[in-house]
């Protein structure tokens, strides 16, 4: 099967704009866009499932089984097609995730997408105050796109490499011709903590960049609803990781 994308709703894009917000460090990537899908109503577009992902099965609220899927979702603001890539799994190895990364860019060539911006977490050995959003890119003018006083640029030396689907198509997407950045907030790098104030951060930089109209307040209102799907599935993939993923999870960056 490799990658499967099933299209769920026609959309005639024009210079879209992808989001992008998988787990990874502090999940802060995952709890921004699915804050931001439910604030803006955002539509399903397609449902990508794969065996590359997790060889596994979610038990939801209903008790029903849910296969693991990676999904992308549509909300057009004004005169922007956003398009908002969210889910539970990323691919679970290197040549999986550039698979991915590789299959998603066809589809968005298909859609003239225009740029992208991918979203992560920089962990940290102690919980930050007032979390700090650095970005790297494939491109220079993106950066100047998204600058801010509170986005640092200055971001050699401070990590390593970034690993998984918010690093690794920032940087295929140059092959591509199509604009990229990634946007990582600092947060605490323990594996159980959920990164809300590293989300917030940059929540707040794409809501004032992209006109997302978001009422952030609503975000602390929806924590405890986030914390228990997060913890849920995360502890269902716990059972599956061997010592070996759990170690490298720990300096994951993204």
């Amino acid at each position: 099967m490799a990658y499967f994308v099933k299209q769920v709703q026609k959309v005639k894009l024009k210079n879209a704009t992808l989001i992008v917000g998988l787990p990874g460090i502090g999940n802060v990537g995952k709890i921004a866009i699915d804050f931001i899908v439910d604030n803006i109503g955002a539509k399903r577009m397609f449902e990508i499932y794969s065996d590359h992902f997790p060889h596994a099965v979610f038990v939801n609220d209903k008790n029903m089984v849910e296969l693991p899927m990676i999904t992308m979702y549509h909300k057009k603001k004004g005169n922007k097609d956003l398009l908002f890539l969210a889910g539970d799994i990323q691919p679970i190895d290197e040549r999986s995730c550039y698979e991915f990364c590789n299959k998603l860019l066809d589809v968005l060539e298909k859609h003239s997408c225009k740029e992208i911006v991918t979203m992560g977490g920089i962990g940290l050995q102690r919980i930050p105050e007032k979390p700090i959003v650095y970005c790297t890119s494939n491109n220079k003018d993106i950066i100047k796109r998204y600058a801010m006083t509170n986005v640092n640029s200055n971001i050699y030396g401070v990590v390593g490499p970034i690993i998984g689907v918010s690093g690794l198509l920032v940087g295929l997407a140059k092959h591509r011709n199509i604009p990229a950045i990634a946007l990582l907030a600092e947060t605490f790098g323990h594996p159980t903590y959920l990164g809300i104030k590293g989300a917030r951060a940059i929540l707040m930089i794409l809501n004032h960049k992209l006109g997302l109209g978001l009422e952030l307040k609503q975000l602390d209102e929806e924590i405890t609803k986030i914390e228990k799907e997060i913890k849920t599935k995360t502890k269902q993939l716990t059972m599956l990781q061997t010592k070996k993923t759990a170690k490298s999870e720990l300096s994951y960056i993204g």
